[in-house]
């Protein structure tokens, strides 16, 4: 670690350091440290360890950089980021570190959201969704949103009426849509994605991980369009879609077998 810290700070010297590195901010770092969270994510879905390994390698980077940044403006350093972590866990975990005692996971949790609590009372964000990140993708933040509102009884009783409120707003979508009102279409476009948050939550889904397999399987299968046109001697520009549905259902009947 300290080898890794040492390379982040040669990297940032005023005199030899990298011109790039020099330039960047958090600001400027900051998308970075989201691309790659979502490229070990990706790793972990394909089961490539390997990658996986240099992956972690990548994010742990950004952390290193972030922290080498705020370390030059006099805020905290690496050590700080690594001992709050651990104060925090060790303070989450007074069944394991304290004298709590034996835990199932479900009280846990409750506990878990009762320590979260009083941290947002010191943080001065009181609010039951005062600390849910903004700079989540949206999906993932309306499932997190809806479920901290769940954990004060703020929920539908089952699936069906999240189904019922689905059918609802598809309804409301597509009157907006029939008056040409696409600003309206576009908020209730919103609310539709919401309840689906919502519908993935209950069925204890993460929403980004199906729509990331769904993407999978479009890219997959319209690789396979790609390849039957290309054994035609075309693209999918010298295509039509009658061609290429037709190719597409091909693609899904091959995956079913």
């Amino acid at each position: 670690m300290e080898g890794l810290l040492q390379v982040m700070r040669r990297l940032r010297d005023p005199e030899t350091g990298c011109p790039w590195d020099r330039q960047q901010t958090f600001d400027t770092i900051a998308p970075y440290t989201v691309e790659e969270s979502y490229e070990v994510a990706d790793a972990i879905q394909r089961k490539d360890m390997r990658d996986l390994k240099e992956e972690l390698g990548d994010l742990l980077f950004q952390v290193v950089f972030h922290a080498r940044l705020a370390e030059e403006q006099g805020l905290f350093d690496f050590n700080d980021v690594a001992a709050g972590m651990s104060e925090k866990l060790v303070r989450r975990h007074p069944h394991v570190f304290g004298e709590a005692g034996h835990r199932s996971a479900d009280e846990q949790n409750l506990a878990w959201e009762a320590v979260k609590a009083e941290e947002r009372k010191a943080k001065d964000k009181p609010g039951l969704l005062d600390d849910v990140p903004v700079g989540l993708p949206a999906l993932t933040r309306a499932a997190k949103l809806t479920k901290r509102a769940a954990r004060v009884g703020f929920d539908w009783p089952s699936l069906d009426e999240v189904l019922d409120k689905l059918d609802e707003e598809t309804l409301e979508l597509k009157a907006e849509i029939k008056a040409g009102d696409m600003a309206k279409a576009r908020a209730e476009l919103g609310d539709l994605l919401f309840v689906l948050a919502n519908l993935a939550r209950k069925m204890e889904v993460e929403p980004e991980d199906a729509l990331r397999l769904t993407n999978a399987k479009f890219v997959r299968r319209f690789q396979v369009i790609e390849a039957a046109l290309a054994d035609r001697g075309k693209t999918p520009a010298q295509s039509d879609l009658a061609e290429m549905d037709a190719l597409w259902n091909d693609a899904k009947t091959a995956e079913r077998s």
